[in-house]
């Protein structure tokens, strides 16, 4: 007996995945998928009749019979003529249809992962593993319609074959007995395969992470100063002969079962022959017949398990789109509007968090209150859990246990796009959007793009006015050198225009700047987060809350607030002077500082 492949729990079968996938396409271009269904199906259906048509010609040979050589030889022509007509239309009907839909499924695509809320997908391994092959196999579903037309169509051709061989005799339906384990073996070896590679997905997406460090700019200097290119080789040659080393032998396996199956199958043909000819002595068209329709039934069930086998990959393709489909509605929670203004605050009630995949808890039973109008300091060493605090409030991740709640409104309840209409803010790890400047300013702000004095507004408050008048166009300048008359800039005007963009909208509820000035120096940093809290209390009356996080502890002093994590809890909240008194971590870590700087 074969061995069975497992399956994923939650991702979709085969029947779901392509009917998915065909609403989709059905959706973007209806006519040209109705007729490119029945040309690409309709074209293979003539040239299962030639069997006919030999059957015919030998028979009016034998019998001398004209009428039926002009039937047989008008039948070649016919079935010749349209099944290449058909197929000439249908390829140049399918290759427009095609180029609409991949538009319709990319987008698709970037649609489905920008409407998650959370970034959970973005970090968990297994989710990475199963968008690494999606991404691998996404040339897949640009061919999976066609697959799947041409895949029916061979079935179709191959029950025309088969209705043949049994006119000549019922028994010859043990032919197509003989046939069923090269179809079984041709859809359980791209399972088993499919399963393989899964499996392994780490390896492969391992393997092409160290070709990026070693193919791209970013990377480039270190590693030609640390003389790592050999070491870099060795760890992808690693990755992908483990890879291999999986599927290689998946594909063996699966191979010898499928050569054992084919040659089953050739056993059965030549006894339908000697049958046909010897035992039951049938007459010489009749030969013709199972013979050719025996050949074409070799070949027909090579090609339509060739045909399974490819759309069995496709369908996979298709599976990992349909449970990014399934997952993306799964993460959509919060139907509540964000408000227009914070009376009493935000509030967190006893919040524990763990990233998903792991046990260990990166905040553990932290309650905390973040009063409206105020400005919010949070200190700590590396580890203690402020970045992931700062998620949590811009509700990238949900709590473990526990609650947020906005003015007694718990935020898992709000909408996400609603609240995070109400955001703004800069990150550390920033992303470099390589855009005509204005771009990537603007993108902090989509509806304001085009707002020349918001633009401006937004360069002043982020301190990127030097940066933007050293560039030669300007606003209009492009950004990133790989561009035509593209700009490089230093990491700290990247970071500059980071602090721009996330201060594009005026009024933002929550205010979010998590380490968004390491690169600057200390003067810098502690003149802009002077000017980000004086912003912030003359918009008190909206009840604007700004969070700063920060490792220079002599920046964040002038905070209302300055909420101490260390080992995940907070253990100190207070403001400066009430800290220093206190003569607890804040003021021991704050002292270090101070003589370092001495």
């Amino acid at each position: 007996m074969l061995p069975r492949p497992e399956k994923d729990r939650d991702v979709p079968g085969a029947g779901r995945a392509l009917w998915r996938a065909l609403a989709l396409a059905y959706h973007a271009e209806p006519r040209l998928l109705i007729v490119s269904f029945v040309l690409i199906t309709g074209a293979m259906i003539p040239e299962a009749l030639n069997a006919l048509w030999l059957k015919l010609l030998g028979d009016g040979v034998n019998q001398r019979r004209s009428s039926l050589i002009v039937t047989a030889t008008i039948g070649f022509a016919a079935s010749g003529g349209v099944a290449w007509l058909m197929r000439i239309v249908g390829d140049r009907v399918h290759f427009l249809f095609r180029e609409r839909a991949t538009i319709a499924i990319e987008s698709h695509v970037v649609r489905l992962q920008a409407s998650v809320a959370t970034i959970e997908h973005h970090e968990r391994p297994e989710y990475l593993d199963r968008l690494q092959i999606l991404k691998d196999h996404a040339f897949l579903l640009n061919h999976l319609y066609h697959s799947a037309m041409s895949t029916l169509g061979s079935l179709i051709r191959l029950g025309i074959t088969v209705a043949l061989l049994v006119s000549v005799h019922p028994a010859l339906i043990g032919l197509l007995v003989f046939a069923v384990p090269t179809m079984y073996t041709s859809s359980w070896r791209a399972r088993v395969e499919r399963v393989a590679e899964e499996g392994v997905a780490s390896q492969r997406r391992a393997a092409r992470h160290f070709y990026d460090l070693g193919t791209q700019a970013g990377p480039a200097k270190e590693i030609r100063v640390a003389r790592a290119e050999e070491w870099l080789l060795a760890k992808r040659r690693t990755a992908l002969e483990q890879w291999f080393k999986t599927v290689g032998a998946a594909r063996w396996r699966t191979a010898g079962w499928s050569a054992l199956a084919w040659g089953l199958f050739g056993a059965g043909y030549v006894a339908a022959i000697v049958f046909v000819a010897a035992v039951i002595g049938r007459p010489a068209g009749d030969v013709l017949l199972v013979l050719a329709a025996g050949a074409n039934l070799s070949q027909y069930m090579g090609m339509t398990a060739g045909q399974a086998q490819f759309l069995r990959w496709t369908l996979d393709a298709a599976a990992r789109l349909a449970w990014l489909e399934d997952y993306a509605k799964t993460r959509i929670t919060g139907d509540a509007p964000a408000p227009s203004e914070l009376e009493r605050g935000i509030r967190l009630d006893g919040v524990s968090f763990a990233y998903p995949g792991t046990d260990r808890l990166v905040l553990k039973d932290v309650d905390l209150e973040l009063p409206a109008g105020s400005v919010v300091a949070i200190v700590g060493e590396n580890g203690a859990g402020k970045t992931t605090l700062v998620k949590l409030l811009s509700r990238l991740y949900e709590p473990t246990t526990g609650r947020i709640l906005v003015d007694g409104t718990e935020l898992s309840s709000i909408d996400a796009d609603a609240w995070r209409s109400r955001m703004g803010g800069a990150f550390q790890d920033f992303f470099r959007y390589e855009f005509h400047a204005r771009e990537t300013v603007g993108l902090g702000d989509l509806a304001r793009m085009d707002e020349l004095p918001a633009l401006r507004a937004a360069v002043t408050r982020g301190g990127a006015d030097d940066v933007i008048e050293r560039l030669p166009k300007g606003l209009e300048t492009q950004l990133g050198p790989t561009w035509d008359e593209g700009v490089e800039l230093s990491f700290g005007q990247w970071q500059k225009l980071a602090l721009a963009r996330g201060f594009m909208r005026d009024d933002p509820l929550l205010l979010v700047l998590d380490e968004p000035t390491a690169a600057l120096d200390a003067e810098t940093e502690h003149a802009l987060f002077e000017r980000f809290a004086a912003a912030s209390r003359d918009a008190r009356g909206d009840g604007r809350i700004t969070v700063l996080v920060s490792h220079r502890f002599s920046t964040v002093r002038m905070a209302d607030q300055i909420v101490v994590l260390d080992g995940a809890r907070v253990v100190e909240t207070g403001s400066h002077e009430e800290l220093m008194a206190g003569n607890g971590l804040y003021a021991e870590l704050y002292g270090i500082q101070a003589r370092a700087y001495r």
